[in-house]
């Protein structure tokens, strides 16, 4: 029977600040090992038989990271759904779960495979770490018997230590095993989803053994996934219906309607459907799980020193104990502290006590208050065509380093208050200005004006890289006229 990923890629971890910002959160990044987050969890649909290309539930402003992510690993996505609006997970899920039904009945007349009939759901998010691989194939095929039954499969993590920062599910008897399918895999019956608990609580849940870790993972089909919504929270359904009904296709990108999806109420799956139903049963995994939600659980999963330090980049540490520290670029230096993360970027730098980190949000929150731009974006921003580097910025002027992949092309545009220079460091640059093109290779430059109709492009195949310097009255992202776009962009 074959699976079907869907990897919820919607969040933006803004307890991992200064490294995640609104428009590229933690999922995009590498903050374990080379690779990013969402690229691991797409690598480790390779472990499983039988699985189809992921669906990617993303937001808007993610589109092209999901895109560019995807195709240098050389992976295509099953579809890649917009969410003009953050939702949670019970609407996203319900997304999907429409989509493949809808896909399926398009391919109904060429498959007579039940998979293709009925979608079988994995569901897992973005930005999960997952050391044991074989573990976690091994926990999906024991909750597929389940899943085949028509029951909604949670996926429990067993815990190693008294966790406050976790919900809980409380697993009651085994009164579903090989008397009902030809297996020997075990599942249990959800008794009682539990929130966060204070520390007493939670050494209680870790005597007992029976509770696991909430981790957000699910396996079920998608007409039992919709059944039970329309069940618990039909008005979540409905909104979801239509707005799919009137979905576009965009690229590699489903829209869905903008305008209808707006009113969809905001629940997780959990609240939504899994608290509810009769029919929830959770699978252990025992499989080095974590969801990376603040420094000091990234630290945890970190390989550390004697002295229980947790670094990478360029660190000298002195007298320093249990303490995180990460550069990107510039040395850090501690002497005599304990028990602190320190974060450097590109534009802020982070200090905090390990007890605190999770105050980290509130400090994002600040800096949206502020109208800061450090809360969205890094310097360097990556756009479909590339990336740019905000390398200075003045009164009335900005530097910007710009890179265009081989091959791409910036939209055709005007601005209203600015004009730009543009200097080739690396490349071939073909710049058309009101009607007219020039070929710029190193070391050659040209003008824009104010007003002036112009596009940039990489005719090459190298990467084309060139200083470009803005003047004018005012220099922000939002003074530009479209008038063609490769990318969908108004």
């Amino acid at each position: 029977m074959t699976i079907f990923p869907v990897i919820l890629s919607g969040g933006t971890g803004s307890r991992l600040w200064p490294k995640s910002r609104a428009l590229n959160p933690k999922q995009f990044l590498p903050l374990v090992d080379n690779k990013t987050m969402f690229q691991n969890t797409v690598s480790r649909l390779d472990t499983l038989d039988s699985v189809s290309a992921p669906l990617v539930i993303a937001n808007e402003d993610h589109r092209f990271l999901v895109a560019e992510q995807l195709r240098l690993m050389g992976k295509k996505a099953e579809a890649i759904i917009l969410e003009p609006f953050g939702r949670n997970t019970a609407p996203a899920v319900a997304l999907a779960s429409l989509k493949l039904l809808q896909s399926s009945e398009q391919n109904q007349e060429t498959s007579s495979h039940e998979s293709d009939q009925d979608p079988l759901l994995l569901v897992l998010a973005a930005d999960h770490v997952i050391r044991d691989l074989d573990a976690f194939r091994l926990a999906v095929e024991n909750a597929l018997p389940a899943a085949k039954l028509g029951k909604l499969v949670t996926f429990g993590i067993v815990p190693t230590h008294a966790e406050t920062g976790y919900g809980y599910i409380k697993a009651g008897s085994n009164e579903i095993n090989s008397s009902d399918v030809d297996t020997d895999n075990t599942f249990y019956p959800v008794q009682e989803f539990v929130e966060k608990p204070d520390i007493e609580t939670a050494h209680a849940y870790l005597s007992s053994g029976e509770y696991f870790w909430n981790s957000g993972m699910f396996l079920f089909k998608a007409s039992r996934y919709l059944e039970e919504l329309n069940k618990f929270r039909p008005d979540i359904l409905s909104v979801c219906k239509n707005a799919m009904d009137s979905q576009n296709s965009d690229l590699d990108f489903v829209r869905v309607d903008q305008e209808m999806f707006e009113s969809c109420p905001d629940d997780s799956i959990d609240y939504a459907v899994m608290e509810k139903t009769s029919d929830a049963v959770v699978v252990p995994l025992d499989a080095g799980w974590s969801d990376v939600g603040s420094w000091t659980s990234l630290a945890e999963i970190s390989e550390k020193d004697e002295l229980g330090n947790a670094c990478l980049g360029d660190v000298i540490l002195h007298d320093t104990r249990n303490s995180y520290v990460r550069s990107d670029k510039r040395l850090i230096a501690t002497i005599g502290v304990d028990d602190l993360v320190v974060v450097d970027s590109d534009d802020a730098i982070l200090v905090a006590h390990k007890n605190n980190v999770q105050d980290v949000k509130k400090v994002v929150e600040k800096l949206k208050a502020q109208g800061r731009s450090e809360a969205n974006l890094h310097r360097k921003v990556y756009r479909p065509w590339g990336a740019y580097d905000s390398v200075d910025m003045g009164d009335r002027f900005q530097v910007k380093r710009i890179i265009v992949k081989p091959g791409a092309k910036l939209s055709l545009q005007k601005h209203f208050h600015r004009a730009e220079h543009w200097v080739v460091v690396k490349g071939t640059a073909l710049v058309e200005i009101d009607g007219k093109e020039i070929l710029l290779t190193e070391n050659q430059s040209t003008y824009i004006p104010i007003g002036s109709v112009h596009r940039l492009e990489n005719p090459g195949k190298l990467d084309l890289e060139l200083i470009e310097v803005q003047s004018g009255s005012y220099l922000g992202e939002d003074d530009i006229v479209r008038f063609e776009d490769n990318y969908g962009r108004s």
